[in-house]
């Protein structure tokens, strides 16, 4: 962001350009340290299978397209670590689907749960998912709307959650 208020437009180019270069310099040498670890056999398959657990090393691997799991498996490793405390707080969680980046989970809770607790749910699965896969590009949460301690439920979240048909749309007997 700071690149951008560069005023002089030469040298806004001129830092762009560096700050790629630096990157490309520094993703091809972790690339080139992969590739001589791996070549070390299953020890160096280990090694880089650790390296993809470590947090800082992870999301630089991550950020040269370098980490030994891909996308979905970051992101099924992350729900299945948050899986234990989810429990504990009396929700369980369900991932539906990881495309293009895209993450879908639903967190069911017991009836008791009330909207701090569903807040702190959310912000369980939130913190695991981008943890462990960063490149997360969204994450949809489902199954925390409020609930209504009265058990009431208003017809508008009915008819929006296709529950019932809006009158016009049922064929009435009178017509």
């Amino acid at each position: 962001g700071q690149l951008d208020d560069i005023r002089d437009p030469t040298s806004r180019i001129a830092a762009r350009e560096l700050v790629q270069l630096l990157m490309e310099l520094h993703g091809t040498g972790l690339e080139r340290m992969m590739e001589v670890v791996f070549e070390a056999g299953e020890p160096g398959e280990r090694i880089i299978n650790n390296l993809g657990r470590d947090e800082l090393v992870s999301s630089l691997l991550i950020l040269h397209g370098l980490h030994p799991d891909d996308h979905a498996t970051r992101v099924v490793k992350s729900v299945d670590r948050v899986r234990p405390s989810l429990r504990k707080a009396g929700a369980e969680v369900e991932l539906l689907s990881v495309e293009s980046g895209a993450v879908r989970v639903k967190i069911e809770t017991t009836s008791h749960s009330c909207g701090s607790t569903t807040s702190s749910l959310r912000t369980m699965v939130e913190e695991a998912v981008y943890g462990g896969a960063p490149d997360t590009t969204s994450l949809v949460v489902e199954g925390l709307e409020e609930k209504s301690a009265s058990g009431f439920v208003a017809l508008e979240s009915l008819l929006g959650g296709g529950l019932l048909a809006p009158a016009s749309a049922t064929s009435s007997p009178l017509s």
